[in-house]
């Protein structure tokens, strides 16, 4: 297949980035194919870091300089050792730090000063620390790193690898194959990192580079996606994330790596409290960090999984497999009860088989014999019995058949010397190589590769070769999933109107550090947003209140006004069904009464006389604003069981009516408002642009909203409304942009 081009033969130490690239890639690629390697703080003492990466790039045949520096020493590991950078024979360019944290910083001031491009500084003892001094320390060694310009990883980490230069700066003495691979792994666990490239090479896939980015207080993990993004011998992309620290950055790195084709499958630790800090209104609740980074990531082409295991099935299936042409997909196996269990895995996570084209039908019909079943999958274990070669022929008519996008074969590689197997194999490959299909190979079990299965495996480069059914579905819903993405994702801008700036402008001054706008200000601030609400106005007495609701109309609703109740129906502050004046009159001194007994005596703006809009259905619309991803715009069902329900999805902001749309189409709401069961379809332009202007506003408001809570927003066949609305403020922010 055309896409294994790359991984056939590895082109990065041939490769330079273009004169327009970024000063990151260029900086980047400085320091992965460095001219030489100088260690600073070298010591034969046994067993340390120094000693281990001197031993590594020796073993591994670094063919660039190699000198080590030791004020203190004049000859160690059997050659020269320097006092300085200026004792070099010649000019330094990449520089591992290993001495003490409080020498580092003046290291890497004085590498710069010598020539140096680049440096890995090993040495801990930085921020991972709590003490005043490692946190001295970590600041002054940002400022060094920002002043001089290297490109720096570390500190606190474990050194990198980049095979095409044999250049393996990392303290791991375990036995690594030094052959250029497609995949680039990078993350600030050096653990982690090392260890998925152990697992990789375990099973036969190729690492081009592995870099450990430690606490990165220069590069950090979304420049190294960038980097690999750019460098054409790299097709599939592995992080480990423990945050996201610039979301600019990140979200341009993704970009730029869906824009070349290459997946970033990334490992996300843990849950962001911040996210869930704008938990004051239900919005925030429901937004939780990990949901929100997979609703801005996966967008823009990053696959998030939830273990190690299945980072290591998703990889394969990446690096082996095109994204294919659709989602039809069709099976081979010999066993009636591996059959079931690829159909009841497959059809759980939402994916079918699908029906053969009657030319394939026919001729399986016909090579099976009378009386056998043709199904897809196809168990072909009664019939091989009689005729070994049903089964090559069988996977044959699959993979021609052109109503199959992706064909899925039932074995496991031979872990010993096997002809038949190895023969077939090759047969499978060679017809993958030739198909424009991913072909691939699923056992339902773990299986471990032996010596001679690893070989087998690197041979067989067109097929991708998966372990545990499970985990191999889901690395094919995501192979799916990535295929149907757009190849560039536009950045989407702000189409708010200038009125509507001046309003926020305007509103966030006067809220004057308030924790949240009241009902009134939000519902105002949303419809200059062009969100639309319902016909009401705020009364002061009793019978302004049935003024109000005559000039609206019956029936209305009663609903208190106060910044101080973010919750209204709580503490009986709704009242709804109200269908003449005496019931609006005695709601207003009810809700009056009950808001005056209150602990804390909040402050009572009035009380909200709204129209009563008839709902077919009650929706949610909102958004957040998460510490790590930025705003985040949600759509569901909505109403008071809106968190038993859960039924919402999130979008990045801002988003487009297209986007809008796919938003509300994976829901369960989403499905009701195209005419569930017979029903008239609810009028989805409505929601759609309330989606968009809530978009815009978190946008415009540039951080200074922390969340937006419209529950409910009713809709029906004719329209839809915002009949409540809360603006939470994100007040550090609003307080300064308002000068205060």
């Amino acid at each position: 297949m055309e896409a294994f081009a790359s991984t056939a033969s590895h082109v990065s130490h041939k490769w330079a980035p273009p004169a327009d690239a970024s000063d990151i890639v260029k900086s980047i690629h400085a320091m992965l194919h460095p001219r030489n390697i100088v260690l600073v703080g070298a010591t034969d003492k046994p067993g340390n870091y120094a000693e281990r990466i001197w031993n590594n790039l020796v073993k591994y045949k670094y063919a660039g300089g190699l000198f080590p520096i030791n004020a203190k020493r004049e000859a160690i590991w059997g050659v020269t050792c320097y006092k300085d950078f200026a004792s070099l024979p010649e000019k330094p360019d990449h520089v591992l730090v290993l001495v003490p944290a409080r020498f580092a910083v003046q290291v890497i001031r004085d590498a710069a000063a010598a020539g140096a491009r680049s440096a890995t500084i090993v040495t801990s003892g930085f921020s991972e620390l709590q003490d005043e001094e490692s946190q001295r320390l970590a600041v002054e060694l940002k400022q060094a790193i920002k002043e001089t310009g290297l490109a720096v990883t570390g500190p606190n980490c474990l050194g990198n690898l980049s095979a095409g230069e044999n250049l393996f700066t990392n303290i791991d003495d375990r036995i690594v194959t030094m052959e250029p691979g497609a995949v680039a792994i990078a993350g600030q666990s050096g653990a982690i990192v090392m260890a998925i490239r152990q697992a990789l090479e375990d099973r036969g896939v190729g690492v081009g580079y592995m870099v450990t980015t430690g606490n990165e207080s220069g590069l950090e993990t979304p420049d190294l996606m960038s980097y690999f993004a750019a460098d054409p011998s790299i097709r599939v992309i592995v992080v480990y994330l423990e945050g996201v620290r610039n979301t600019k950055v990140f979200r341009d790195a993704c970009k730029a790596a869906r824009a070349a084709g290459k997946p970033v499958i990334a490992l996300k630790l843990g849950a962001s409290e911040g996210g869930r800090a704008a938990a004051m209104a239900h919005t925030g609740a429901l937004a939780g960090s990990i949901e929100t980074f997979d609703a801005i990531s996966t967008r823009e082409g990053v696959i998030r999984v939830r273990g190690l295991d299945e980072l290591i099935e998703t990889t394969e299936c990446f690096v082996h497999a095109d994204p294919p042409k659709g989602n039809r997909l069709a099976a081979v196996s010999l066993s009636g009860g591996k059959r079931g269990l690829l159909i009841d895995a497959f059809y759980s996570a939402g994916l079918n088989f699908a029906p053969l084209s009657p030319n394939a039908s026919e001729q399986l019909a016909k090579m099976l014999g009378p009386g056998s079943i043709v199904g897809n999958p196809l168990d072909a274990g009664f019939a091989a019995v009689v005729d070994p070669s049903v089964y090559m022929k069988s996977i044959k008519i699959m993979i021609d058949d052109p109503d199959t996008d992706i064909v899925i074969i039932d074995a496991e590689l031979p872990k010993a010397p096997h002809e038949l197997r190895e023969r077939n194999l090759r047969i499978v490959n060679e017809m993958a190589g030739q198909a424009n299909k991913p072909v691939i190979y699923i056992s339902a079990m773990s299986i471990g590769f032996t010596d001679f299965t690893k070989g087998l495996r690197k041979s067989l480069p067109n097929i991708a070769v998966m372990q545990g059914l499970d985990r191999a579905v889901g690395a094919i819903k995501s192979l799916i999933e990535y295929a149907g993405l757009r190849k560039e994702v536009p950045d989407i801008v702000s189409s708010s109107k200038a009125s509507a700036r001046a309003v926020l402008e305007k509103t966030l001054k006067a809220a004057n550090g308030a924790a949240a706008l009241d009902e009134v200000a939000s519902k105002q601030l949303l419809k200059a947003y062009g969100i639309p609400i319902s016909k009401e106005d705020v009364a002061q007495t009793a019978a302004e209140a049935v003024k109000i609701a005559k000039a609206i109309g019956f029936p209305v609703v009663a609903k208190v006004v106060s910044p101080d109740i973010l919750h209204k129906s709580d503490i009986g502050g709704v009242v709804l069904n109200l269908a003449n004046a005496a019931e609006v009159k005695k709601a207003f001194n009810d809700i009056t009464a009950r808001v005056k007994k209150l602990k804390g005596k909040p402050k009572l703006e009035g009380i909200l006389i709204a129209q009563q809009v008839k709902a077919d259905l009650e929706l949610v619309v909102g958004a957040s604003l998460d510490a790590e991803m930025g705003p985040v715009v949600l759509f569901g069902t909505g109403g008071v069981d809106i968190e038993l329900m859960k039924d919402v999805a999130l979008a990045g902001a801002p988003l487009d009516a297209a986007e809008a749309r796919e938003l509300i189409a994976k829901t369960k709401a989403g499905v009701k408002m195209k005419g569930y069961r017979g029903k008239p379809a609810l009028h989805e332009p409505s929601a759609v642009k309330a989606l968009v202007g809530l978009s815009n506003l978190m946008a415009d408001a540039n951080g200074r909203i922390a969340s937006i809570d419209v529950n409910p927003f009713l809709i029906n066949s004719k329209l839809g409304v915002a009949v409540d609305g809360l603006i939470v403020l994100n007040n550090a922010a609003a307080n300064k942009a308002a000068g205060h």
